[in-house]
């Protein structure tokens, strides 16, 4: 799966986040937790590490890029650009991690990028940067961080949708119940973090499910 360049581009509809952090609140294998994402169907799988990157954290990103290489997911790191360039995979940055411009320097021309927003002032610069897409959030109330910015909602991100031609990716706060209302609003992707460790024995039929609820949702005109 091919997703590179500065030309638009169309992102999945489900947006899986692997975070270290949730897995380690959950206790759930990180192996465990990656293998039933993949085996439900994703097609692309962002790893997100805010702790330090050791060796033993190296080897496990290492593991699971080969997996989704092998799963023909594309497989993005977050925050660190050097990383994800030795291992040739994309990046998504944050409002405090390196400009994009800079980001790109690192990872080159090639590799997929994205880049978190979370007003209109930052969405509106974002769309002006050498990036793919722009993530928005949080919609909602979120627990997947320890200080969240403010809450965006559907309505403002109805509003700023049409600011960029870009693939848009909602985050924060968002389930099955409410995930209609964001695509409504004018998402093209959803990106999920603890909705998808639920439950922890059943990581791929939760995954199945969003997978297969996002597919019955009207596609945004």
């Amino acid at each position: 799966m091919s997703l590179c360049g500065y030309q638009l581009i169309t992102l999945p509809r489900l947006y899986p986040i692997l975070s270290t952090d949730a897995l380690e609140k959950l206790n759930i294998d990180f192996e465990k937790a990656s293998t039933g994402m993949l085996e439900a169907g994703i097609t692309i799988l962002q790893l997100r590490h805010k702790g330090h990157w050791s060796a033993r954290m190296f080897a496990q990103a290492e593991w699971l890029q080969k997996q989704c290489q092998q799963a023909d997911v594309q497989f993005v790191v977050n925050d660190r650009a050097d990383i994800a360039r030795i291992l040739g995979a994309a990046l998504h940055i944050g409002q405090d991690d390196l400009f994009p411009t800079d980001a790109r320097s690192v990872i080159g021309p090639d590799l997929l990028l994205g880049y978190s927003t979370h007003n209109e002032a930052q969405f509106v610069a974002a769309d002006r940067e050498p990036v793919n897409y722009l993530a928005l959030g949080p919609i909602f109330g979120t627990s997947s961080k320890e200080n969240p910015d403010p809450t965006v909602g559907c309505p403002e991100l109805a509003r700023l949708r049409p600011l960029t031609p870009k693939p848009v990716v909602a985050i924060g706060g968002i389930h099955l119940q409410n995930v209609a209302q964001v695509f409504e609003a004018g998402a093209d992707s959803v990106a999920i973090i603890s909705g998808l460790l639920s439950d922890p024995n059943h990581i791929r039929e939760t995954t199945e499910l969003w997978l297969n609820t996002l597919h019955r949702l009207p596609t945004r005109n």
